[in-house]
C-alpha cells in the first residue's frame, strides 16, 4: 500500500512538472518580433540576418530572390524553378483549375496528370502569374500631397489622389512601361511603396499528383504536424508560344533539401495579419467578433455533414472543408486571445509603445469606441442577411426591404417586381430545416445580445422562442393561402402580421448596429492609423508591416518542437506515409492510389515534409523556402495548429511553417511517377 502511494505521488509530481515545463515554453516577455518577420524586400533586415545567422546577403541576392518569386493568380504564391519558365506551387492552389483542363474521360483527382512532352502541357485559359520587377519608395511624394488635407477625414481622398499622380509619373518611365502598378500603404501611412508587376498569362500544366496525395490526410490532418503531404504542382510560363526564358531569375532546385538548424527563407505573398490591433480591439474580437462567427460556422458544418451523408458530392465536400478550415483558423485565434501569456505580451508591448509615443490618449480613445461597439456585435453578426444565418433571416431583410420600398413611394413597376420576389420567397417560412435554423439563430441572439435589449425580451416573452415561432408562423398570412393580405401595397403599411412585425424589428436592429459601426468608422480608421504609425515610428526599421498579399521574405530555421508530451521531428519520411495509410486501414482521407502501394525500398527513408520557424499566413501557400545559396529546399503548404494565433502575434517557440521537402518531391517524381523529363529539368539536366 505504501509503495502504491509513493508511486502515485511521484507520478503526480512528474505530471505537474511536465505541465509547468510546457507552459513555460512560451515566454511572457514581449519581443520585437511579436509583430512578425514578414519583411518587405525594400526593407530587408540584412544587418539582423548577418548578426543572427552569419549571413550577409548582397543586393544582388535580394533582387534575384525577389525576381524568382511569383504571385500565383489572386490567391497563392509560386516561383520559377528552372531557366525555362517552370513554375512550382501547391496542389491546393491549383486543384480548382483542373476541371477546365481535363478531357473527356479524364479524372485528375483520381489519377493526377503528367505531361510526357512539352507538347502535352495543357494551357489554362485565364490563369496568370505575376513577377514583382520594380519597387519604388513613394512615401515623400505621397506625404507631400497628403499634407494638403485640411482634416483627418480628407486624408483618404488626398491619398488616393496622390496615388494617381504617382502612378501617372512612373507609368511614363521606360522601365515601368507595360507593368501593372500597385500602390501599397504600410503602417497605416508610415510608408508607401509602388510595385510594378510583369504578368505571364500563358500558363500550362506540367504535373499534378492525385488528390489522395496532394491533400493527404484531408481535413483531420489540416493544420497538424507530423504530416505526409505531396502538396505540389508544376506549371510552365510561355511567351510567344514558347517556354519563357527565365534563365536570369529562378531558384535552383536542391533535392538534398534542408537539415535541422539550417537558416531558411520563405518568399511569398502572405494574405492578411492584424498584429497592429490594440489590446482593446483584440478583446472586442474575442467577445463580439470571432466567437459568434465560430459558433455559426460550426453549426453550418454540422448541417452540411448531415446532407453529405445522404448525398455525397464534391461541391458539398469543398464547402465543408472551407468551413472546417475557417473553424480551425478562427478557433486558434480565439485560443490565442484567451491565452494569458500571449495577451500579457501584447499588453506589455503596447504599454511600452504608448509611453514612448507620448500620445497614450490615442489608445484610450480607440478603446472607448470599441467598448461602445461591443453592445452591437451580436446584431452585426447574427442579424445580417449572411448565408451563415440561414434562409429565413435573409427573407426578413427581403420582406422589410419591400415594405420600406412601398412606404418610401417606390415606382409601381419596381414594387410589383419586388412583391413577386417576396411572395415566392415566403416558401422558406414553411421549410422545417430553415425554421429550425432560425429558431436556433434567435436563441443565439438571446445568448449574445446585450441584457437591456427589449426587442429580444419581446421575442422570448413566452420563455422559449422555439415554442413561440410555430405559433407566429401559423398565424401569419405569409404562410397561409391569402399572402396578398399582407403584401399588397395598401395593406403592408398598416399590417400587424407577426412575421412582418418581426422582420421590421430585426432589420431595424441590424441597421441600427450597422449605423453605429459606420458612424464611428472614420474615427476608428484614423485612430487605428495613428496608433499603427506610432508603433512603426517608435521602432523604426525594426518592425515589418502587417501582411497585405504582397511579396515578403521571412527568415527562420529548420527546427522540430515539443507537443503533446513528446517531440515532433523536424522532418517526416515516406515510411510514415505508409504507416499512416495502413494504421487507418487504407480508408480516406489516408488512402493511397494503387500505384503507390508497392514502393521501392529506396523511397521509404526519403524525407517528405519538414517544419521551420518561418513566419507565414494564408497566401503563403505555394511559397518556395530557400537556403542561403538561393536554392529551393522546400515548398510551403501549411502551418501547425500552434501557429494560428499568428494572425495577431508571432511566437516562434511552437509556431511552425510546414513544407513539402524538396527531396520528397524529387523522390516521388522519380520513383512513383517516372517523370524523368521533369526530374531532369529540376536537376538542371537537359
Amino acid at each position: 500500500m505504501k509503495i502504491k502511494l509513493k508511486i502515485g505521488w511521484l507520478f503526480a509530481l512528474v505530471l505537474s512538472l511536465s505541465t509547468v515545463t510546457m507552459a513555460q515554453q512560451v515566454s511572457s516577455e514581449p519581443s520585437i518580433f511579436d509583430y512578425g518577420k514578414m519583411w518587405t524586400f525594400e526593407d530587408a533586415p540584412v544587418g539582423y540576418w548577418n548578426e543572427t545567422y552569419g549571413f550577409n546577403p548582397t543586393p544582388e541576392w535580394i533582387e534575384a530572390s525577389r525576381m524568382s518569386a511569383l504571385r500565383f493568380a489572386s490567391w497563392c504564391s509560386a516561383s520559377f524553378v528552372s531557366p525555362d519558365g517552370l513554375i512550382m506551387t501547391n496542389h491546393h492552389c491549383s486543384n480548382g483549375e483542373m476541371p477546365k483542363l481535363q478531357k473527356a474521360g479524364e479524372d485528375f483527382n483520381k489519377n493526377g496528370f503528367y505531361a510526357e512532352t512539352l507538347a502535352d502541357e495543357r494551357k489554362d485559359e485565364g490563369l496568370f502569374v505575376e513577377q514583382l520587377v520594380q519597387i519604388a519608395d513613394i512615401t515623400s511624394e505621397v506625404d507631400a500631397l497628403v499634407a494638403r488635407a485640411k482634416s483627418d477625414a480628407d486624408v483618404p481622398v488626398m491619398r488616393d489622389s496622390a496615388f494617381n499622380v504617382v502612378k501617372r509619373k512612373y507609368g511614363a518611365m521606360s522601365d515601368w512601361e507595360g507593368l501593372r502598378m500597385q500602390t501599397i500603404t504600410y503602417y497605416s501611412g508610415g510608408k508607401y511603396s509602388l510595385y510594378g508587376y510583369k504578368r505571364y498569362d500563358d500558363i500550362r500544366l506540367v504535373f499534378i499528383p492525385e488528390l489522395d496525395l496532394g491533400f493527404y490526410g484531408g481535413d483531420p490532418d489540416n493544420f497538424t504536424y507530423p504530416r505526409y503531404n505531396l502538396d505540389c504542382t508544376f506549371w510552365r510560363a510561355y511567351e510567344n508560344g514558347k517556354p519563357a526564358n527565365t534563365s536570369a531569375h529562378y531558384f535552383k532546385f536542391n533535392p538534398e533539401g534542408a537539415k535541422e538548424g539550417d537558416p531558411v527563407f520563405v518568399i511569398g505573398n502572405p494574405g492578411s495579419t492584424e498584429r497592429y490591433r490594440t489590446v482593446a480591439q483584440l478583446e472586442y474580437d474575442r467577445d463580439a467578433r470571432y466567437n459568434i462567427r465560430l459558433e455559426s460556422m460550426t453549426e453550418m458544418h454540422a448541417e452540411l455533414s448531415e446532407e453529405y451523408a445522404k448525398n455525397p458530392n464534391a461541391e458539398l465536400l469543398n464547402q465543408m472543408f472551407g468551413l472546417s478550415n475557417g473553424m480551425k483558423a478562427i478557433g486558434g485565434i480565439i485560443e490565442g486571445i484567451k491565452d494569458p501569456v500571449l495577451m500579457s505580451r501584447k499588453r506589455k508591448l503596447e504599454a511600452d509603445i504608448k509611453q514612448k509615443s507620448g500620445q497614450p490618449e490615442l489608445w484610450d480613445r480607440l478603446a472607448k469606441t470599441y467598448e461602445e461597439l461591443g453592445d452591437y456585435g451580436a446584431e452585426i453578426n447574427l442579424l445580417s442577411p449572411s448565408g451563415l444565418n440561414g434562409g429565413i433571416m435573409g427573407y426578413m431583410h427581403q420582406l422589410a426591404g419591400y415594405k420600406a420600398l412601398v412606404m418610401n413611394g417606390g415606382e409601381e413597376a419596381e414594387i410589383s417586381k419586388q412583391m413577386a420576389i417576396v411572395k415566392e420567397g415566403a416558401a422558406v417560412l414553411k421549410d422545417p430545416t430553415e425554421v429550425a435554423k432560425f429558431s436556433n439563430l434567435m436563441s443565439k441572439m438571446n445568448k449574445y445580445a446585450s441584457p437591456g435589449d427589449d426587442y429580444i425580451k419581446g421575442l422570448f416573452r413566452s420563455g422559449s422562442f422555439s415554442s413561440a415561432l410555430p405559433k407566429m408562423l401559423s398565424s401569419s398570412a405569409l404562410t397561409g393561402g391569402n399572402i396578398d393580405k399582407v403584401l399588397k401595397p395598401k395593406k403592408i403599411v398598416k399590417s400587424k402580421d407577426p412575421v412582418l412585425t418581426m422582420a421590421t424589428n430585426l432589420t431595424e436592429q441590424y441597421n441600427q448596429a450597422v449605423g453605429k459601426f459606420r458612424a464611428s468608422g472614420a474615427e476608428r480608421r484614423v485612430l487605428e492609423g495613428k496608433v499603427s504609425k506610432l508603433a512603426y515610428e517608435v521602432n523604426k526599421g525594426k518592425l515589418p508591416p502587417d501582411a497585405t498579399f504582397t511579396l515578403r521574405i521571412a527568415d527562420g530555421v529548420v527546427k522540430g518542437y515539443n507537443y503533446n508530451g513528446t517531440t515532433a521531428p523536424y522532418k517526416t519520411t515516406f515510411f510514415g506515409l505508409y504507416d499512416r495509410h495502413y494504421s487507418n486501414n487504407g480508408e480516406s482521407p489516408w488512402s493511397l492510389p494503387d500505384r503507390w502501394l508497392d514502393p521501392p525500398a529506396e523511397l521509404l527513408n526519403k524525407p517528405m515534409n519538414f517544419v521551420s520557424t518561418n513566419d507565414i499566413i494564408g497566401g503563403n501557400s505555394g511559397s518556395p523556402i530557400i537556403n542561403v545559396n538561393r536554392e529551393v529546399v522546400g515548398l510551403i503548404f501549411d502551418g501547425n495548429i500552434e501557429s494560428l494565433p499568428g494572425n495577431f502575434i508571432y511566437e516562434p517557440t511552437l509556431n511552425r511553417a510546414v513544407s513539402v521537402h524538396a527531396g520528397g518531391i524529387a523522390a516521388a517524381l522519380e520513383y512513383i511517377y517516372k517523370a524523368d523529363r521533369l526530374v531532369n529539368e529540376l536537376k538542371g539536366m537537359k
